[in-house]
């Protein structure tokens, strides 16, 4: 398939990076990709006049070479070509910046890094990442595999959700792998009970959802399975994954949310943050 030519994978030191390094050469080898390394020396926020400012730069810029150092023995160890690149300024922004300057398809990233802000289930670097960029972004948590054997996307009829089914299928395709389709009515508990018909209507449509985007798989000759769900959208779409054996979910973004909405407690950012396979955000 090749959709993605040039991946831009972002390291810290920590192990969650070097997984995502890891299984980023998986990726590389099937989709005959380039890898670049990045690594980013966060702004000095001290007195730049004081003494010794020097040592205190070279100190700052120590995890940064040190990261790139064990990727670079890494990618030796898997017979991995990479480009290792350290920038400085804002994590995030450096990451995104050079993403789009080298050009690069995906930007691949762990969950959660080694800074103390990195606390949530979706670190922060990665969560503005995702916000921000319009590339592609794939999160890899610990311990987990890409693959594309058996992939579930999640669909709400929206234009973001339509390009995610169109890559869920094409990575199908490619890999002879399947497709499991969700779509998910999401609604207070008390709608049931005060408009039952809406709560009917919202079914219909989510079932007319599922099925539209699974006619669209057979189509082009893969196999998927529907499902249509009255629960909370994370949690259904992270059961159906579990019950499933999901390799990796795909799910749409509107571009640049914003980092507030993408932290206030999206769709995305809770699959993200609890699931227990890798997550491809997909832009328009």
């Amino acid at each position: 398939m090749g959709r993605y030519r040039k991946l831009l994978v972002a390291v810290d030191g920590s192990e969650t990076s070097r997984h995502a390094l890891r299984e980023s050469f998986r990726l590389a080898n099937n989709e005959k990709s380039w890898i670049t390394v990045v690594s980013v020396v966060p702004p000095y926020q001290g007195d730049l006049d004081m003494v010794g400012v020097g040592n205190i730069m070279a100190a700052m810029r120590k995890p940064c070479e040190d990261a790139l150092l064990e990727a670079n023995n890494i990618a030796k160890a898997e017979r991995a070509l990479i480009k290792t690149v350290c920038e400085e300024g804002e994590t995030y922004e450096r990451i995104i910046d050079l993403a789009d300057a080298e050009n690069c398809d995906l930007i691949i990233m762990g969950r959660r890094g080694l800074s103390r802000l990195e606390r949530a289930l979706v670190g922060s670097v990665t969560a503005r990442v995702i916000g921000y960029s319009r590339k592609d972004v794939l999160v890899v948590p610990k311990d987990t595999t890409v693959g594309f054997e058996r992939i579930l996307v999640a669909t709400d009829g929206s234009r973001h959700s339509r390009i995610a089914v169109e890559h869920a299928i094409d990575f199908a395709k490619s890999y002879g792998g399947e497709l499991r389709i969700v779509s998910v009515v999401d609604v207070p508990a008390e709608l049931y009970g005060e408009a039952p018909q809406l709560v009917e209507d919202l079914v219909a449509k989510a079932k007319s959802y599922a099925e539209s985007s699974g006619k669209e798989a057979e189509a082009a000759g893969v196999k998927a399975v529907t499902f249509v769900r009255e629960a909370e959208a994370y949690q259904a779409i992270i059961d159906i994954a579990a019950d499933q054996k999901v390799n990796t979910i795909v799910m749409g973004s509107h571009g640049r949310t914003g980092l507030k909405r993408l932290l206030m407690g999206s769709v995305t950012e809770k699959v993200i943050g609890h699931a227990t396979c890798p997550v491809l955000v997909v832009k328009g």
